[in-house]
């Protein structure tokens, strides 16, 4: 079981003020590509896995938006840290 939850919301800095919603697809992108368990929400997106394996995911985050062009990243990150096991579903069964 995993062993924590991440809530990341990226905001990547433009050259230009260009929109930055196709940054924002990218890394959910990236999020989606590493095989965790993750959840896209309105203002961020969390991620289900052990907590080193979600620091790499930020890391690439940070390392795509720069490599896109990006001058600068601003991540806002969230964790639920728990080793005896953490999910989603245990947070929000109550209301679902």
């Amino acid at each position: 079981m995993a062993n924590a939850l991440l809530s990341i919301q990226v905001i990547p800095k433009t050259n230009n003020g260009e929109d930055s919603i196709p940054l924002v697809d990218e890394a959910i992108a990236i999020i989606q590509e590493s095989g965790v368990k993750y959840q896209v929400n309105p203002l961020e997106t969390t991620m289900e896995g052990e907590l080193s394996e979600l620091f790499g995911i930020v890391e690439k985050v940070n390392e795509r938006m720069i490599e896109k062009g990006c001058p600068s990243v601003i991540s806002q990150i969230k964790i639920l840290y728990k080793p005896d096991g953490a999910s989603m579903e245990q947070l929000t069964e109550k209301y679902r």
